[in-house]
C-alpha cells in the first residue's frame, strides 16, 4: 500500500522538489546576473556626492559665489588701498592728536570689511555642508533599496576598507540611482521653498 501512495505522489512530489529547487535564491543565478553577493558593501561618499548631478550643482554654485565673492573682495581692498593712500598722503599735513582718530576709524573700517567677509565666507561654507547633509538625506532610501537588493546588511566608506574587492563596490550604481531619483536637487528644493 506504501508502494502504491508513493507512486500517485511520486509525479507531484518530484515536482514540488523542482519546483523549490529553482525557486530558492540562489547566490549563483544572483552572480549570473551581475549582483555581487556579499554582507558588507562599500562606497565612496566622497565620489557619491561629487560624481552626483546634485554635488555638480552644489558645487557649480559654491564656485559662482566663490567668485563673486572675491571680485567683491577685490573692489574692497581697492577701496581701502585707495582710502589708505589719502590717509596716508594727510598724514604730512595734520597734527598727530588730529590723525589718530581718523588712522582709528580706518582700522576700525578694515576691520568690519574682514569681518563681514569671513562670515560671509563661513556662511558659503555652511551651504555646502547643509547642501551635503540634505543630498546623504534624500540619497538613503536608495542606498537602502541597493542595500536589500545586493542582499547586504551593512555599507561601509570604501576609504576606512583596507583590502575588498571591486564588486563590493556600490557607488557607481549608487550615483546613476540617485541621479534618477532626484536629478540635480533643484526641483526639490523649488518644493521646499514654496
Amino acid at each position: 500500500m506504501l508502494t502504491k501512495v508513493m507512486n500517485i505522489l511520486q509525479g507531484p512530489l518530484r515536482a514540488l522538489c523542482v519546483w523549490a529547487v529553482l525557486m530558492a535564491p540562489s547566490p549563483l543565478l544572483a552572480q549570473q546576473l551581475g549582483v555581487p553577493q556579499s554582507d558588507v558593501l562599500t562606497i565612496s561618499s566622497e565620489r557619491l556626492f561629487a560624481d552626483s548631478r546634485f554635488g555638480q550643482r552644489v558645487f557649480r554654485e559654491i564656485e559662482a559665489e566663490s567668485a563673486l565673492l572675491a571680485d567683491e573682495n577685490e573692489l574692497i581692498v581697492a577701496q581701502l588701498s585707495k582710502e589708505e593712500k589719502d590717509l596716508t598722503d594727510k598724514r604730512s599735513e595734520m597734527s598727530a592728536s588730529e590723525f589718530r582718530p581718523l588712522a582709528e576709524a580706518f582700522d576700525e573700517k578694515v576691520q568690519s570689511h574682514r569681518d563681514s567677509q569671513r562670515a560671509k565666507l563661513d556662511a558659503l561654507a555652511r551651504h555646502g555642508e547643509e547642501a551635503r547633509n540634505q543630498f546623504f538625506e534624500m540619497a538613503q532610501p536608495v542606498l537602502i533599496e541597493l542595500l536589500r537588493e545586493y542582499g547586504a546588511s551593512i555599507v561601509i566608506e570604501r576609504s576606512n576598507v583596507v583590502l575588498s574587492s571591486d564588486a563590493s563596490d556600490i557607488t557607481d550604481t549608487a550615483i546613476a540611482r540617485i541621479d534618477a531619483a532626484i536629478g540635480d536637487g533643484s526641483a526639490l528644493e523649488d518644493a521646499n521653498d514654496k
